[in-house]
């Protein structure tokens, strides 16, 4: 699974949302769950630190450079694994009735599963453009 943020009423920060909206016990009995989260979350990875996982801390000013550059490219995976959500998330923000509900919160949920309902749709219906690889493939050439 891949939580990254949620659209919601309001402003409130994302990890006060999963506290308050009791998404944060609900990890405690399902162990199996995974989540990558991005650093809006560290507390949360830190809670459940075998189950949520942050992005990497950026290492200390004087580190030796291959460290930094591990850390960069530590981040740039997590990333690359949380992009698709982000801009799921990204397009469900776009409708109108999410973006300024005036609603009832007791109704939200249900204008925000048919709204994801329709998204996921259009998503399903669209081309894919790339074919996805593990190969590696280095960030620059090495000067020969």
């Amino acid at each position: 699974m891949l939580w990254s943020g949620a659209v919601r009423p309001g402003r409130m920060h994302d990890q006060t949302a999963m506290r308050t909206e009791g998404i944060a016990e609900q990890l405690r009995p399902h162990p199996q769950v995974k989540a990558k989260v991005d650093e809006g979350y560290r507390g949360l990875a830190n809670d459940f630190p075998n189950q949520v996982q942050a992005p990497p801390r950026k290492p200390k000013d004087k580190v030796p450079l291959g460290e930094n550059y591990a850390w960069r490219e530590a981040r740039r995976r997590q990333s690359s694994a949380r992009i698709c959500m982000e801009h799921t998330i990204g397009e469900e923000k776009k409708w109108r009735p999410l973006q300024r509900y005036l609603g009832r919160r007791d109704s939200y949920a249900e204008t925000h599963a048919a709204i994801a309902g329709l998204v996921s749709d259009r998503a399903a219906r669209r081309p894919t453009r790339r074919h996805t690889s593990t190969e590696l493939v280095p960030a620059w050439k090495a000067a020969c």
